[in-house]
C-alpha cells in the first residue's frame, strides 16, 4: 500500500486524508447506489442459476467478487468482472492479498532477503503480481491526468459525471491537488485492498449467523425488504434507510466478527491511561514510541460492554446498555445514532466497526451502503 492511508505516516496522511475525504460526498454516495445494485445484481441472478443447476455455492467468495467489481467501478472506473469470469488480474489480487496477509504474521522478514524476488517462487510470483497491479493502476491514472478537468471540490461535488463517476476522477480533478502517479497509486491499492475483502467478510458472517439461528430473523429481513422494495429491483437511498433489521444484522456481524480484529496506534508522546481491568496498579505509563494493539474482537464480546455478547442479536441496538462497575463509559445508547449505523460515538468507543479518532475509515458509509444494497438482491432472491 505504500504511503496510503492505512500505512501512512502522519505527515503524508495529514494530506493525503484531507484530499481524499471530500470525495466521499453525500451526492457521490447516493449515486453509487445503482452501481452497488447492477453489481450486485449480477450476483443475484447467478445465484439464481446456480440454484437451478442444484449447484453448492461458496458465498465468501461470491461476495469477494463482487465487493472487488465494485471498488474497481467505484474507485477506479475498471471492470474487473469477477462475477462471471475468473481473469488474470483478480487471481493477481487475491494472490497478493494472501501474501500480504502472510507478511503480517511471519516472524522473519523473508521478503527482505537479497534477490528474494529472483529466488523464491512465492515472492516471484508476488513481484509479477504487483507489477501487473501496478501496471493497471498507472495505466488508468495516466489516462485519467490527460483528460482532467480542473474544478473546486464544491463544483466537482455538483458535477453529475455519468461516464466516469469513479473516485479516480474526483482526485484528478481537483484543484491544486498532486496528481504524482505514485501517490494515486498509493491511494488506490489502499482503497482496494482495505474496501474489497472487509465488506465482503461482513456480508459472509451476517448470512453465516442468519443461517444457523433458526431463520425467524433471517425471515424477518427477507419480509422487511420486499415490504420496502414493492416491486423494484433496486433499492435507492430513502429504502436502504428504512431497512433497519437488515442494517442492524450486517453491524451485528460486525461486531462478533471486527474488520479487522485488531487495532494498532503508535503513542506519538509520553502519556498515562487509566487502570484497565487487568492492570496492577491505578495507572498505566504508555511510553513514547509504545505500539499499543486494540483488540476489537475482545472489547465487541467482553461482557462489562454487552448483555449476553457471544449471542447474535441485531435487536441489542435497539436498547440502551450500560454498567456503572466501568468507571468514565457511558454505555450505548441508541438515541446518539447518526448516519446509516450505529458508531463509536453511540457505544462510547466501545464498539469499533470502523475504527475511532483521527484515523477512522474513510469508507464507513459507503462500506454499509454498499454490503446493505448487495444483501437486499441477495435476500430478494427467491432461491434464498
Amino acid at each position: 500500500m505504500g504511503k496510503g492511508l492505512i500505512p501512512a505516516d502522519p505527515a503524508t496522511w495529514k494530506v493525503r486524508r484531507r484530499a481524499i475525504v471530500p470525495g466521499f460526498h453525500k451526492r457521490w454516495l447516493n449515486s453509487m447506489i445503482g452501481l452497488f445494485a447492477a453489481r450486485a445484481q449480477i450476483l443475484s441472478n447467478d445465484l439464481k442459476q446456480k440454484a437451478v443447476d442444484g449447484k453448492i455455492v461458496d458465498m465468501e467468495e461470491r461476495f469477494c467478487s463482487v465487493t472487488l467489481d465494485i471498488i474497481g467501478k467505484a474507485v477506479f472506473n475498471y471492470d474487473f468482472g469477477s462475477v462471471t469470469k475468473e481473469s488474470p488480474i483478480v487471481k493477481a489480487v487475491y494472490r497478493v492479498l494472501r501474501e500480504a496477509e502472510h507478511r503480517s504474521s511471519s516472524f522473519i522478514p523473508y521478503w527482505n532477503l537479497p534477490y528474494a524476488d529472483k529466488w523464491m517462487g512465492g515472492q516471484v510470483e508476488f513481484r509479477k503480481d504487483m507489477t501487473m497491479l501496478d501496471d493497471i493502476l498507472c495505466d488508468l491514472i495516466n489516462k485519467a491526468v490527460s483528460t482532467r478537468r480542473e474544478a473546486t471540490v464544491e463544483e466537482l461535488e455538483e458535477r453529475n459525471n455519468q461516464d466516469d463517476p469513479s473516485l479516480l476522477r474526483f482526485l484528478v480533478d481537483m484543484r491544486g491537488e498532486d496528481l504524482s502517479s505514485l501517490t494515486l497509486r498509493d491511494d488506490l491499492m489502499t482503497m482496494l485492498i482495505a474496501g474489497h475483502e472487509t465488506t465482503a467478510a461482513q456480508m459472509t458472517w451476517c448470512l453465516f449467523e442468519l443461517y444457523k439461528g433458526d431463520h425467524g430473523m433471517l425471515r424477518e429481513i427477507q419480509a422487511e425488504v420486499r415490504t420496502v422494495l414493492k416491486g423494484k429491483d433496486r433499492p435507492d437511498y430513502d429504502d436502504i434507510v428504512a431497512m433497519k433489521k437488515l442494517r442492524y444484522a450486517l453491524i451485528e456481524s460486525l461486531r462478533l466478527y471486527p474488520e479487522p480484529p485488531v487495532l494498532i496506534r503508535r503513542s506519538r508522546i509520553e502519556d498515562t491511561l487509566p487502570k484497565g481491568g487487568t492492570s496492577v496498579g491505578d495507572k498505566v505509563k504508555i511510553l513514547r514510541g509504545t505500539d499499543i494493539f486494540i483488540s476489537t474482537w475482545n472489547m465487541h464480546r467482553s461482557p462489562e460492554y454487552w448483555e449476553n455478547p457471544e449471542h447474535y442479536d441485531p435487536t441489542r441496538w435497539e436498547r440502551s446498555f450500560s454498567n456503572q462497575g466501568i468507571e468514565g463509559w457511558e454505555g450505548y445508547n441508541p438515541e446518539k445514532i447518526q448516519g446509516l449505523y450505529p458508531n463509536e460515538h453511540a457505544a462510547d468507543f466501545a464498539f469499533l466497526p470502523f475504527g475511532g479518532g483521527q484515523r477512522k475509515c474513510v469508507g464507513d458509509q459507503f462500506a454499509i451502503m454498499e454490503a446493505t444494497v448487495t444483501m437486499v438482491c441477495t435476500y430478494s432472491c427467491q432461491s434464498f
